[in-house]
């Protein structure tokens, strides 16, 4: 018996709306999911950036594009309908990249990336980094202004303990992202705050956030 969690990421969501995973019974019938699934992101699927469409390098992000006929022709009395809807293809803001086996990983929403220098940074791979450290309860990465680089990550951080010294605390932090990013990837400060704003359901408010630390700006 098999666990199937290969379909690509939006496809997994819809599918735990029903149940939380599919099992097979054959092992055999994996190579014939897997084609079905590649399949499905062949025709209804693509991931471009401004170079085009984007290589299965599991590096290389871009926006995810969806079309078919279970995907909507517009947003209902929405004036994003012109952006979002065209050519056929929804673009959803989804930040994604495509491995060498096909599948599709998301990484980002386009509102939250980080454009630094003409290369893109995700914010939520930062973010996701950040929260394994053991002093972090939580972090939340936003892009603040650059005059050379256009943008630049800035890590705001609630940390399990108020930090006896903040600049140590920092400089450990920025060392522990050093061992999985480049340099570049790396946030230029690190801000520790009490609480990140969210939503009711959790999620974190990035733009309450910028507006919060416009003075930092």
């Amino acid at each position: 018996m098999v666990n199937i969690h290969l379909a690509p990421e939006h496809l997994l969501y819809i599918i735990n709306h029903a149940k939380d995973e599919i099992l097979l019974v054959d092992d055999d019938l994996l190579p014939i999911i897997e084609e079905i699934y590649i399949s499905l992101i062949d025709h209804g699927m693509r991931i471009i950036n401004e170079n085009g469409e984007v290589p299965w390098d599991g590096k290389t992000m871009g926006e995810l594009m969806i079309r078919g006929p279970w995907v909507a022709d517009e947003y209902y009395e929405d004036e994003r309908t012109a952006d979002a809807f065209r050519d056929g293809w929804l673009y959803t803001g989804d930040i994604a990249v495509r491995t060498p086996q096909g599948y599709i990983k998301i990484t980002d929403r386009t509102k939250d990336l980080i454009k630094s220098g003409g290369e893109w940074i995700s914010s939520v791979d930062l973010e996701n980094a950040l929260m394994t450290h053991d002093a972090v309860f939580e972090a939340a990465v936003i892009a603040v202004p650059h005059p050379k680089w256009q943008e630049r990550p800035l890590a705001c951080v609630v940390t399990h303990e108020k930090p006896a010294d903040e600049a140590a605390l920092k400089a450990q932090l920025l060392a522990y992202l050093e061992q999985d990013f480049a340099k570049w990837w790396l946030p230029d400060d690190v801000l520790f705050l009490d609480e990140i704003p969210k939503t009711s359901v959790g999620k974190f408010l990035k733009a309450k956030l910028r507006d919060e630390i416009n003075e930092y700006i």
